[in-house]
C-alpha cells in the first residue's frame, strides 16, 4: 500500500453504489473522475499482476479513448 493512488475518499452513497464491482459493473459519473480510477484501476493490475475479465477490458478500452491525456504508471509490486 505503499502507493499514492491505493485509496481515494468517497461519499458514503458513492462507495455503497460501488460497492466491489469492476469498471465493467460501475463508473464514477464525470469523465475526468472516470479517467482518473480508469487508469488507477489499470494501474493496480499491473502492479500486482492481475487479470482482468473479458467485459472489464472492453470496458477499460472503451475508455481510455475518451482519455488521451490520461497516462498509467505504476511500480510492480516487490
Amino acid at each position: 500500500m505503499d502507493t499514492e493512488r491505493s485509496l481515494i475518499a468517497v461519499s458514503l452513497g458513492s462507495n455503497r453504489s460501488k460497492g466491489d464491482k469492476d469498471p465493467a459493473e460501475w463508473m464514477p459519473p464525470t469523465k475526468y473522475a472516470a479517467c482518473n480510477y480508469a487508469a488507477d484501476w489499470v494501474a493496480a493490475k499491473l502492479r500486482w499482476k492481475l487479470t482482468a475479465d473479458r467485459a472489464e477490458k472492453n470496458k477499460l478500452r472503451k475508455i481510455a479513448v475518451g482519455c488521451p491525456r490520461t497516462a498509467v504508471t505504476f511500480t510492480p509490486a516487490p
